[in-house]
């Protein structure tokens, strides 16, 4: 796959990613716009993203064949755990944008700056640790 390709798809994954994460976290601060219902949209929006890129990447991105339920238990641990310092990098940067002004047009705009900077990183740590004997 050519770089451009490999590219365009890593960041129209990354676009689906980040638009359910919004999309799950608008759902859950239906519930309420307290700290509990934001930490709960935090959380949810992330497990969706996470679920959704993972998929996404070991397919279209790194062409892996893993596969057996613990084998793969293990891939997306792995992938989990590369995320945990870019996942901190988003939360960091949507918090911060809607303690600043207070808007929900600013937490996103906080959080698609957040989960960019943090997908960069994701996938140098993933072509590096996660899916190392596929990387492109």
């Amino acid at each position: 796959m050519s770089r451009t390709m490999l590219v365009s798809r890593y960041i129209a994954f990354a676009v689906v990613a980040v638009a359910i994460n919004l999309a799950v976290q608008r759902v859950v601060l239906l519930g309420g716009d307290n700290w509990l219902w934001f930490a709960l949209a935090l959380a949810a929006g992330t497990l969706a993203g996470l679920v959704v890129k993972y998929v996404l990447d070991k397919r279209w991105i790194f062409y892996d064949q893993t596969a057996g339920a613990a084998a793969q238990g293990r891939q997306f641990g792995l992938y989990t755990v590369m995320g945990l310092v870019t996942t901190a990098i988003f939360w960091v940067t949507e918090t911060a944008f809607w303690l600043i002004w207070g808007t929900d047009a600013a937490r996103e705009l906080g959080a698609v700056i957040g989960l960019s900077i943090g997908y960069i990183t994701k996938y140098q740590l993933d072509r590096r640790f996660v899916f190392r004997d596929r990387a492109t």
